[in-house]
């Protein structure tokens, strides 16, 4: 469900960005749209800011983002997503 892409509009988007998995479907936001209709209720996997700490920077491998997708990928599966 999340791929290397979404981690790619993740790290591509500002700074205060989510990522999020709404009716089935991964995307990237800004905080001000979680209110909106659209994304109501949108489960959200992890911040730009919070991806960037954990991978230790911005600028990612494509293995490392590869791996980043993976593991929240993972989350999200073990969340029922």
């Amino acid at each position: 469900m999340v791929t290397a892409d979404d981690v790619r509009r993740l790290l591509a988007a500002g700074a205060d960005a989510v990522l999020v998995l709404v009716e089935g479907r991964v995307d990237v936001v800004a905080p001000a749209q979680l209110d909106t209709e659209p994304y109501r209720g949108a489960l959200q996997i992890i911040t730009r800011d919070e991806l960037v700490r954990g991978a230790g920077g911005e600028q990612l491998s494509e293995r490392e983002i590869k791996e980043q997708a993976a593991e929240l990928d993972s989350a999200v599966s073990e969340l029922g997503g």
